[in-house]
């Protein structure tokens, strides 16, 4: 037995929770749980309408809250290589924003996530260009709708880019310095230098970065340093790190479900994330034992699976289309990726029957599944007794998927930094 059944398993001892017509009973895991308040409240109250209503609206919050990420700077400044990158596509993906040595942004365009609509990125016109000179830029491109700002330079941060910064400070928004192609930088630093030292060199380009913009009024102006085609090395991480920590808490998680894996932090982090909500889908699954219904539990349990299982398997980068794209991204065969992984849930289309397969192959859960279909039609307490069984059901298969799924996505992050 794992861990984590351990775990679940010594957790069964159930709290009573009185209702009008029996004793409540649901596991303690669900019980002790860090609740929403109010929704703890309905649930105590034995008003389960209300709680599966608020639980759905509180779910529907944390993964559909919309987040709007600007990135703008001058033409030619590698913006619309690191709006493709941070949505975890290559420059030659369908749906990518166009890329090229030219100005390609000619109007303010939005870039969904592929998996995460909810998170848009907006390429903006490059500033000081004809048709957006920066004493129109504000009145163009309409800067209020925006989360944050990530200002983009290939070389030194420049006065256009400088004033754009100033005009989002007024506003009260925060903005992000982005230093890019750093591997290219690096590339022809190597060439040209005898003795070539290359974190001295990411200093310098830093620091000359840093001064640039100290020189124009910013006193402690923060510089990240990212290559789009290599994010999981220099500074793109602790970008990622710091925009989490600034942004509004219930924007935090929108974000971090989208954000590309660039290392084992940010699996751990989405891993966490996810299963904060397990105990809402529990409860969930426990309402859908309510009704005298045959078969109509099963099919609420499987439901949320479904649809849970879903989110972990984009959330974690496993589903074939991005494993597909990161084959293309990575120059590791794709056929190499499938091979790491062990979860029969991995780079699959998520159906009901795949998950039932499943299930039937995780021990007891097949039998506690036909218990709690019996229970429910036993007069008074048969339906306490099937929400209790319905929840533990649904929370210990949902934390079982939800390992298995974060172990194979640090294989395949490993897999592929290790080439």
């Amino acid at each position: 037995m794992s861990q984590s059944e351990t775990t679940v398993s010594n957790q069964t001892n159930p709290p009573v929770w009185k209702g009008s017509k029996a004793e409540i009973k649901i596991s303690r895991f669900i019980m002790d749980a860090d609740l929403d308040p109010e929704i703890k409240e309905a649930l105590q109250n034995s008003d389960q309408i209300l709680a599966v209503e608020m639980i759905k609206k509180l779910l529907d919050k944390q993964n559909n809250t919309p987040v709007n990420i600007a990135v703008t700077g001058e033409s030619g400044s590698g913006k619309s290589s690191f709006v493709n990158a941070f949505r975890g596509l290559d420059n030659r993906d369908e749906g990518a924003a166009p890329t090229g040595c030219v100005e390609t942004t000619r109007e303010v365009t939005e870039y969904p996530h592929p998996n995460y609509p909810n998170v848009t990125l907006w390429d903006l016109p490059g500033i000081g260009t004809t048709k957006f000179p920066a004493d129109k830029y504000l009145e163009h491109v309409g800067l209020e709708k925006f989360d944050f700002f990530i200002i983009v330079s290939a070389t030194r941060f420049r006065e256009n880019d400088v004033k754009l910064a100033q005009e989002i400070q007024k506003m009260g928004k925060r903005f992000y310095f982005v230093r890019s192609k750093i591997d290219s930088d690096l590339q022809n630093e190597e060439r040209s230098q005898r003795e070539f030292d290359r974190e001295k060199t990411l200093i310098k380009i830093r620091e000359n970065c840093i001064q640039g913009l100290q020189k124009e009024g910013f006193e402690s102006p923060q510089v990240f340093l990212v290559s789009s085609f290599q994010l999981h090395e220099f500074d793109f991480s602790l970008l990622q790190e710091t925009l989490e920590r600034e942004l509004p808490e219930h924007k935090r998680k929108a974000l971090l479900f989208a954000m590309p894996i660039v290392n084992l932090r940010v699996i751990e982090k989405k891993k966490k994330a996810f299963m904060s909500q397990i105990k809402y889908y529990a409860l969930g699954s426990a309402a859908g034992a309510t009704v005298p219904v045959p078969g109509l539990s099963l099919a609420v349990d499987v439901g949320i699976l479904v649809a849970t299982i879903t989110q972990y398997v984009f959330g974690f980068g496993l589903d074939v289309s991005t494993m597909k794209k990161l084959a293309v991204r990575s120059g590791v065969p794709y056929d190499d990726l499938v091979k790491v992984v062990h979860s029969h849930l991995s780079a699959k289309q998520i159906t009901e029957d795949l998950v039932l397969k499943v299930l039937a192959s995780l021990a007891g859960t097949a039998a506690l599944l036909a218990i709690e279909e019996g229970t429910r039609f036993i007069p008074l307490v048969g339906i306490p007794i099937a929400m209790g069984l319905s929840s533990f059901t649904t929370y210990r298969a949902l934390q079982f998927f939800l390992n298995e799924l974060a172990e194979d996505a640090e294989r395949v992050f490993k897999r592929v930094t290790s080439e």
